[in-house]
């Protein structure tokens, strides 16, 4: 008797955790197919896209060549949308993680792709052979991205020139690879934001901008809750270190005595960078990850509406030290 129950629980500690990884190894992604669309060249179409690629949402930050030999790590044109090896310059990511090339070149980018595997894969975090992406790919905030702003963004992407630049596939460590599957969703349709509401239309740009992110400080890949926008998060890489800010507005150690024209007049002292003019980055404190220069060219109504919404968010205490290799520097 006692033998038989011996056995059964044997069984169950050793069958339910393999069933259980077995689930994890067979299941897909949430998905639906892609939808069979052909996005309009229009130009006014490729301009939104072009924005929200290059300002609003930095793809150009992990899809392009950049020059992190000069403050704010300009992009280089001629690698525009190329793709890089995110794990060849952010440290502790589990594995070989990489931003693809996404230029329309048929062997080593998008080419072949069609509009609808564009938009499911930037709003949804499925790729085109229906894998998950590994969510340094912001599209948790990206499932957000409206109907009309996601087919301007591809209108622009199928706009750029070919890039050919082959690179490896995202390989994960186990177990991050099993549990990816869990995040993409199905976005469904969503609509424009209204503008008029400026509470609203800020957090639609907070979302598209991935600024919860990068300032939410997070342990094991998971947000902590309670510092939402706190900052703290390292970002250690191959050219510098740099710890995300506290962007609620606590009174002393966030934005919460900003006023909004020092809000905009912090983006903006970038915009003379932002043309051509970015100077040689020298020491630790002048290293960033923040897109300053993308972000310099958004419009005053669109940082104003920033500015707005996070000073909703609930005021989080958390000192952090912006750059930790060189402490008596102001951070940026």
């Amino acid at each position: 008797m006692w033998k038989k129950i011996l056995l059964v629980i044997l069984l169950l500690i050793v069958g339910l955790p393999a069933c259980g990884l077995a689930y994890l190894y067979l299941r897909n992604p949430a998905r639906v197919p892609p939808s069979a669309i052909k996005v309009a060249m229009t130009p006014e179409r490729i301009a939104r896209g072009k924005f929200i690629f290059q300002n609003l949402s930095d793809c150009d930050g992990c899809h392009s060549e950049r020059d992190f030999a000069r403050v704010g790590g300009p992009v280089v044109e001629s690698g525009r949308g190329r793709g890089n090896v995110m794990s060849g310059l952010l440290n502790g990511l589990p594995g070989t993680v990489v931003a693809p090339n996404i230029t329309p070149d048929p062997e080593t980018g998008i080419g072949n792709w069609t509009d609808g595997e564009k938009i499911r894969a930037i709003r949804e975090g499925v790729d085109r052979d229906g894998r998950a992406l590994f969510p340094l790919m912001p599209y948790t905030g990206y499932r957000n991205l409206s109907d009309e702003d996601v087919e301007s963004l591809v209108a622009y992407l199928n706009s750029l020139s070919p890039v050919k630049n082959p690179l490896p596939r995202t390989q994960l460590d186990f177990p991050v690879f099993l549990f990816i599957k869990g995040v993409p969703q199905p976005a469904g349709r969503v609509p424009s934001p209204d503008r008029s509401d400026k509470l609203k239309y800020g957090q639609y740009l907070v979302s598209l901008g991935g600024c919860m992110d990068c300032h939410t400080p997070a342990e094991k890949g998971q947000p902590i809750p309670g510092k939402e926008l706190a900052g703290g998060q390292l970002f250690a890489t191959t050219v510098g270190r740099v710890v995300s800010a506290n962007i609620t507005p606590d009174l002393e150690t966030g934005i919460g005595k900003w006023s909004e024209e020092y809000f905009l007049k912090k983006f903006y002292d970038y915009k003379e960078y932002a043309a051509g003019a970015a100077p040689k980055a020298v020491g630790p404190g002048a290293f960033t990850l923040m897109p300053w220069l993308a972000f310099s060219q958004l419009p005053p109504e669109d940082l104003g509406a920033v500015y707005a919404f996070l000073r909703t968010i609930k005021p989080v205490h958390n000192p952090v030290e912006t750059h930790p290799d060189a402490p008596n520097l102001t951070a940026k």
